[in-house]
């Protein structure tokens, strides 16, 4: 059986003569190109374990091969080889994602080890991918096909070359970290830590300390030095969750740094020196905290370059099976045991519930019913009863849905009378929408507009419209 599967590009043939007699005697496949173009049709077709090219040939050289190659099988190991050896040429080569350069005359048998080491990288590199692609698919970073989750996914790919601060607002339990895990991991500091603190569960005398450290001796119980969050996160980012929870006095330190990108230590006397990526998440409405005198205005506005709106639960209940059986098997792989099914009712009272605890109550509730639930399929009667109490509730509210109470208004109306209801019923309609918009998005225009299904020019036009 063949060790791999190279390919050589390089119009000398006494070149690729020599490199297929020295392939194939060590039991590598090897074929040979004289020109690019022919390696570029021959890509169409298949894909080898290591491509070998001359650097300098007629026609497409080397490097815009290499460039070509990459963009169609970025995992594929090139080794660059050229007569005309020089620092440009290597470095030129190394920069465009070359796996090694071979300068000539080469010897045969450093070559031959060569190739070898591209072939094992090239295969770990596939096998690495395959892992990634079963993780990705048994367990995806965030799901959602709701059109306000697929908002959420358009704007962490469009912060994915960015370093900028983001905000990010919604309910407590919909998943406003995994948003702040996305950004990190789809960003140029992907490679450098990812440092949380939740101000909510940090003591308040606590926190200057967990934020920039201190200095031993800096206060009572202060026995050693202890870095802080921050120069923890130097180079990627830090996740601050609630933040609306910061006292004011941290909140005029954290200005500074995100200023100055410098800090002192509690009870340190040098200046540290740090790049942090800030994300900040909360479910309070901070615009209205600035107002009460409870959050700095221009701490506001450094963190609020750009915001997303995660959606509540209710909100995307085309997403709620699919959770479901997300977490219902991730529950069943963490206790080892068969993995239950939903009964079609069961779907559907789950879909008509309002999850005030959003995503991490339907998780929790699916840990529950792998437990308690006696039989392989979750029946409506296996759910916790503090559901189905919320369950009779949802069915009376729809008893008195507002379908039913526009229609029991418009009968009134007409009974009594009255004639043109609809010039006076739509532009009511529209300021109940636009109302609910403006408060679901703490007063946000560009996200109401959003949610509402407008755009930016409607929604100034309506507001002069209707008021």
């Amino acid at each position: 059986m063949s060790k791999g599967y190279v390919w050589v590009v390089d119009d000398d043939s006494s070149i690729r003569w020599v490199m297929e007699k020295t392939l194939s005697s060590a039991n590598i496949k090897c074929e040979t190109f004289s020109d690019a173009e022919s390696v570029l049709m021959a890509l169409e077709r298949e894909t080898p374990d290591v491509l070998v090219s001359d650097i300098r040939m007629p026609g497409i050289d080397g490097i815009e091969l290499l460039n070509q190659v990459h963009s169609r099988s970025p995992e594929l190991p090139v080794i660059i080889m050229t007569a005309h050896s020089d620092l440009d040429a290597a470095v030129n080569a190394y920069q465009k994602g070359a796996f090694e350069y071979l300068p000539k005359p080469f010897d045969v048998d450093e070559t031959l080890t060569l190739v070898e080491r591209a072939i094992a990288h090239g295969q770990e590199q596939r096998k690495e991918q395959s892992s990634q692609l079963e993780q990705s698919y048994d367990s995806p970073e965030i799901i959602g096909e709701a059109p306000a989750m697929q908002e959420v996914f358009r704007a962490i790919g469009r912060l994915s070359r960015s370093s900028i601060s983001v905000l990010i607002n919604g309910e407590s339990g919909t998943g406003k970290e995994l948003v702040a895990h996305a950004l990190h991991r789809h960003s140029p500091r992907a490679q450098k830590p990812f440092i949380a603190l939740n101000m909510a569960a940090i003591p308040k005398d606590l926190i200057e300390s967990e934020l920039f450290g201190h200095e031993k001796g800096a206060f009572t119980g202060a026995n050693n030095v202890r870095q802080g969050r921050f120069e923890q996160a130097n180079g990627g980012t830090l996740f601050l969750d609630e933040i609306g929870d910061m006292p004011l006095d941290i909140q005029t330190r954290l200005l500074r740094v995100l200023a100055d990108g410098q800090f002192y230590r509690v009870g340190g006397h040098s200046a540290i020196k740090v790049d942090v990526r800030i994300v900040a998440a909360t479910h309070q409405n901070l615009e209205k905290l600035v107002h009460q005198g409870k959050f700095r205005e221009d701490l506001f506005h450094r963190l609020n370059v750009i915001r997303i709106q995660i959606p509540s639960l209710r909100e995307r209940r085309q997403d709620i099976e699919k959770l479901t059986q997300h977490f219902l098997a991730l529950a069943a792989k963490e206790l080892g045991v068969e993995m239950k099914t939903l009964h079609p009712k069961t779907v559907e009272i789950l879909n008509r519930l309002d999850w005030p605890g959003n995503v991490r109550q339907l998780e929790n509730m699916c840990r529950w019913l792998t437990v308690m639930a006696s039989g392989s399929e979750v029946l409506p009667s296996d759910l916790p009863s503090e559901l189905i109490s919320e369950k009779k509730n949802v069915d009376f509210e729809n008893d008195t849905s507002w379908q039913k109470q526009l229609e029991s208004w418009a009968k009134s109306a007409l009974a009594s009378g009255e004639t043109e209801i609809l010039s006076y019923a739509l532009p009511e309609f529209e300021r109940i929408l636009l109302e609910a918009a403006l408060h679901h998005t703490n007063g946000h225009k560009q996200d109401a507009a959003k949610v509402l299904g407008w755009g930016r020019n409607t929604l100034t036009r309506k507001l002069k419209e209707l008021y």
